[in-house]
């Protein structure tokens, strides 16, 4: 660039020249010819000077073009480095990439291997419970199995000392039975039983008029403690008391002719502390009156529950009353009374409970277990 410039200003100083030398020739006319001769050799001169400079110059651009050349080549170097860095960038960056894809990888199958791990780990911990699980739930079940077999045994057991028992009974009634053959009371004692038997049967049906006012105040706290399952055993109950009521009023009882008044005590039982001797009709109405007492009671610990109301048998009108089942014949009613409320207390328990820890369900009803009607009675034989 710049020798072309150079080149230009002498040919601007040549061109400049040679119209000064032209003006000079028209203003002064014709010269001599000497002065046309210098003018040639200065023109000469001046060619030759300016060859000189273009030869001058030449060397210049030679070394310009090869600067440039040189230049160009550096650039051209230095693009091939930077293009060169570049792709050792890139080269570095997609190993760096794929060392961070491997990295990346090798974690997520270390956190694969781990989870795998742990699964595994879950699953035998779970397989190790549920079998200890099944284990515990075997031995429960031999539990419960030897547990079954043992009430089994304990109430084939119990079965066979009711069995003896009862044949003991037989055989002691049979005896029984053939003394009172042997032995009836005297006229005057049978005479003395019906008067009392009278006295009891009037007494018995003036309190079942007076306990109808108690039942329907006991009905209305039922109603409105909003206990249904024990409002509606009451009222089973009042029902059950009712018809017993109804068969009392239309009994025609032939005094004369009912051996309990003819008929001499073989037992005798002690209650509150004070003994009492009794044959064995009197004596069957005391069993009876334990067996109703708890058929009654499992059935009112039975509706508490239901209520989900606290255990307390004494609350029950069925208790408080205890004359279900007395016709008001052979046994004071305060002797039925105790012992239709010891059957209660026990039937209860065994209701509010649900199990059958004194007495058993057979047949729709619910009745105590011999042995414990034994120890409740405890029945002496007099002879």
């Amino acid at each position: 660039m710049k020798i072309n410039i150079l080149h230009r200003m002498v040919m601007a100083l040549v061109i400049s020249t040679l119209s000064l030398a032209g003006f000079s020739t028209a203003a002064d006319g014709q010269r001599e010819p000497q002065d046309e001769q210098k003018e040639q050799k200065r023109d000469q001169h001046e060619k030759q000077q300016e060859q000189k400079q273009q030869q001058k110059q030449q060397p210049q651009e030679r070394v310009q073009r090869k600067s440039e050349q040189d230049q160009k080549q550096q650039q051209q170097r230095v693009q091939q480095q930077d293009q060169k860095q570049k792709q050792d960038q890139q080269q570095r960056e997609r190993v760096q990439q794929k060392s961070e894809q491997d990295q990346k990888q090798q974690q997520q199958r270390a956190q694969q291997q781990q989870q795998e791990q742990k699964q595994k780990q879950d699953q035998q911990q779970r397989e190790r419970v549920q079998q200890k699980s099944d284990q515990d739930q075997k031995q429960q079940q031999q539990r419960v199995q030897q547990q079954q077999q043992q009430q089994e045994r304990v109430q084939r057991q119990s079965e066979q000392n009711q069995n003896q028992q009862r044949a003991q009974q037989q055989q002691r009634q049979d005896q029984n039975q053939q003394q009172k053959q042997q032995q009836r009371l005297s006229q005057q004692q049978q005479q003395k039983l019906i008067s009392q038997q009278q006295q009891r049967v009037v007494q018995y049906r003036q309190h079942l008029e007076q306990q109808d006012r108690l039942a329907q105040q006991n009905a209305a706290l039922l109603q409105q403690q909003k206990r249904v399952a024990q409002y509606r055993f009451q009222e089973q109950y009042l029902e059950r008391v009712r018809q017993q009521q109804i068969h009392l009023r239309d009994d025609r009882f032939d005094y004369d002719r009912d051996p309990y008044f003819y008929t001499a005590p073989i037992y005798r039982y002690n209650r509150g502390g004070s003994f009492y001797e009794t044959n064995e009709y009197g004596a069957k109405t005391l069993r009876q009156a334990v067996n109703y007492g708890y058929d009654e009671g499992f059935r009112a610990g039975k509706a508490d529950r239901d209520d989900r109301w606290g255990s307390n048998y004494k609350d029950s009108y069925a208790y408080r009353d205890a004359n279900y089942g007395y016709s008001g014949y052979y046994v004071d009613r305060s002797d039925y009374n105790y012992y239709f409320r010891q059957g209660f207390r026990r039937g209860y328990e065994d209701g509010y409970n649900s199990r059958y820890q004194y007495g058993r369900f057979a047949d729709g009803n619910y009745s105590i277990l011999d042995t414990i009607l034994s120890q409740i009675l405890n029945f002496q034989a007099l002879r």
